[in-house]
């Protein structure tokens, strides 16, 4: 059972897909789970599959479009803030506990590469999220930061050249989350790369709101966002990783299990990689045998 729900975030409204379980009672209350795209991604890809397999699991689970994309409010368009989206999360956690057959006690996170890294970060600090959960997570800070310090500046020195163009009337500037054709494609050197242009550019798991463009402007909050600052001190609530053993992102699950000092799981998909994570069936379905597990003993 899948409606779709508009919820605030300030003075934003949030577009999002409620999922219920297939034998839902209104009068009794439920568990309940929010799920974070990727960055680039939309509610209707794996934040939605998800949401939908863990309700078929018993519980009410929320995917919604960030502030800035998908049919989310927000101006500029395609911006991709790393704390509108830690705020994000903490509006759909006010949502899910205005519904009065949601347990406003048993509320988790499950956040989905970038998102996994939101979700981390929103827990922190977030005491409502009483359980945290993320697949292929990455911190996508301290991806866009690298490991070249000149070159991280040399970018944030042209991101401040874009905003004074562009306040003064030049046209946005757009990047890529993937490659954009099949020709970007064979250029990749990574297998993160190339399995993305294979998930979000064709049938697979394309989709019109996700286009695969954010502002170039995103570029300086990207790069002072941390999901690991405070992890060590505030994530106390339970935690499971999961993550694919063939994954190029498995060290940042790797990074998140070792500084919680809560209740922490890392579980490992043997033969997986990042994107595989996303929707292989096979994968998704050991993910979600987990996921139950664990929000089960954990909300």
């Amino acid at each position: 059972m899948k409606t779709s729900i508009t919820f605030k975030n300030g003075l934003l409204h949030m577009a999002g897909d409620l999922y219920l379980p297939t034998d839902f009672d209104e009068a009794k209350k439920y568990a309940a789970v929010v799920t974070v795209h990727p960055g680039g991604g939309v509610k209707e890809q794996t934040a939605g599959l998800y949401a939908q397999k863990l309700a078929e699991q018993g519980y009410v689970a929320l995917a919604f479009d960030a502030s800035y994309q998908g049919e989310s409010g927000g101006e500029p368009r395609l911006l991709e803030d790393p704390f509108a989206r830690v705020e994000d999360v903490r509006s759909a956690v006010d949502y899910l506990t205005t519904l009065p057959f949601v347990d406003a006690e048993k509320i988790g996170a499950l956040g989905i590469c970038a998102g996994g890294g939101y979700a981390v970060a929103a827990a922190q600090t977030e005491r409502r999220i009483k359980a945290v959960t993320t697949v292929s997570a990455v911190d996508i800070g301290a991806m866009f930061r690298g490991e070249d310090s000149a070159a991280a500046l040399q970018t944030l020195e042209a991101v401040g050249k874009q905003r004074t163009a562009e306040a003064t009337g030049t046209e946005a500037m757009f990047l890529h989350w993937a490659p954009n054709s099949l020709e970007e494609r064979a250029q990749a050197t990574s297998v993160l790369m190339q399995e993305a242009y294979d998930y979000y550019r064709t049938p697979r798991a394309q989709h019109p709101n996700s286009t695969n463009r954010f502002l170039f402007s995103s570029l300086d909050k990207l790069m002072a966002f941390s999901a690991t600052t405070n992890i060590g001190t505030f994530l106390t609530q339970p935690l499971l990783l999961i993550a694919g053993s063939e994954a190029d992102t498995r060290s940042y699950s790797e990074q998140f299990f070792a500084l919680s000092n809560g209740p922490k799981e890392l579980f490992w998909v043997d033969g997986a990689t990042h994107i595989a994570m996303y929707d292989i069936p096979e994968y998704v379905a050991q993910a979600v045998t987990k996921l139950t597990a664990f929000f089960g003993e954990n909300l």
